[in-house]
């Protein structure tokens, strides 16, 4: 079927022509005053809710209302942020961003504030439904130009979700004239060793009517590379790293995935920094076509992989992790006694965090553990940078 003619409601951003409808309902919502009021503990909610009002599609909303909210949360939350490559996005031309995955919220977040500063088009985000835990953050992301990606399927719904949200994709970049962007795996990679999933290729490859090269070129794959200096998360993971270790039927709750949002969204980053790798049409062009379908998936993801590595920006922090958790001095010339001091201080208040749960009482071998787990999340980027050739 022609992908103008599929009906993309179930998962597609509101369109234009009901925005202001779906903006009267959720303003109404208390979840979503008691979220803006906590997130902007000075805003008074009914001027903002009046403001609100007067927007009248998403372009504006984007630009008069997200625009300023993210340059205050940048301004409050990280001491910078920066994107290198913009050079290489082509006017017209329209990607599919693929990013290593960081935070819940602000890796698609703050690269469509780079977008923005850039005089750029924002790109539409995948926003996985299990976030989604109430009505209202649909309505929400789903106003703020995010379509839904459907998970913890049975097989046979999982095939059509797929098959449904690739088709929206090569829509959403073919015919609607939009950029997307979508994490390279399914949730964070908890240690930072970051690499693309297999799956997610295969999903963007379904629709297209071609092979899987020719309908991947469709949509004009973009590696990004995020680098955050730090992780506000950092002390969660390796909690969560341990629990499983304890127990390996460990899973979290909604409650936890909600907590990573606000930690993520709200405390100090550092320093974060956007690498645009270029569209990699040119190394697709490249690839084997007589490969079975399977090695030239793996094959591509070796491509997006190789350039999110190579576009790290690599922190004194990185380097200290490297050589504690092999108990080497190699990178030593990049980093000061002060800057070693500084971090080992970092990680000792994340972790007195865990030290203070009313319900978890780490031993010293318990955190003697999350801390090896928190220099291996560090060192990852640059392990990965060096294997890169970068």
């Amino acid at each position: 079927m022609d992908q103008e003619y599929i009906d993309f409601r179930d998962i597609a951003p509101f369109d234009d022509s009901e925005f202001h409808e779906k903006m009267s309902l959720l303003v109404k919502e208390p979840g979503f005053e008691h979220a803006v009021c906590y997130v902007m503990p000075d805003v008074d909610y009914q001027g903002f809710v009046a403001g609100l009002l007067d927007v009248k599609d998403k372009w504006q909303f984007q630009h008069d209302v997200m625009w300023p909210f993210l340059e205050m949360l940048a301004k409050k939350t990280t001491s910078g942020i920066d994107m290198s490559g913009a050079g290489l996005l082509e006017e017209g031309v329209h990607y599919t961003f693929i990013t290593n995955h960081r935070d819940i919220v602000l890796d698609a977040s703050f690269l469509n504030l780079m977008m923005l500063r850039n005089n750029l088009p924002t790109s539409e985000v995948a926003i996985g439904n299990n976030l989604l835990i109430f009505d209202w953050i649909t309505d929400l992301v789903k106003l703020n130009k995010s379509f839904i990606v459907k998970r913890n399927l049975e097989i046979k719904q999982a095939l059509s979700a797929a098959q449904h949200l690739s088709a929206y994709i090569h829509y959403a970049v073919g015919k609607k004239g939009e950029s997307v962007w979508i994490a390279q795996r399914e949730g964070r990679a908890k240690d930072s060793n970051d690499v693309t999933q297999d799956s997610l290729i295969k999903m963007l490859a379904l629709a297209g009517g071609e092979c899987v090269i020719g309908n991947l070129k469709q949509i004009n794959l973009c590696p990004v590379s995020i680098s955050y200096e730090y992780d506000p998360n950092d002390y969660l993971k390796a909690r969560e790293f341990l629990l499983k270790r304890n127990d390996p039927e460990f899973k979290k709750s909604q409650r936890d995935d909600l907590f990573s949002m606000e930690t993520g969204l709200l405390q100090f980053k550092g320093h974060v920094h956007f690498d645009v790798g270029g569209c990699i049409n040119r190394e697709l062009d490249s690839i084997d076509p007589g490969l079975e379908k399977a090695e030239a998936i793996r094959t591509v993801c070796e491509i997006i992989d190789r350039k999110i590595h190579s576009g790290y920006k690599i922190y004194p922090i990185n380097y200290i992790a490297h050589d504690k958790l092999h108990g080497v001095d190699e990178y030593r010339h990049f980093y000061t006694d002060d800057d070693e001091s500084a971090f080992e201080a970092y990680l000792d208040r994340q972790l007195d965090k865990v030290r203070g749960e009313i319900d978890f009482q780490p031993t010293a071998d318990d955190l003697g553990y999350m801390r090896e787990m928190m220099y291996r999340m560090y060192a990852n980027p640059l392990k990965n940078k060096r294997l890169a050739g970068a």
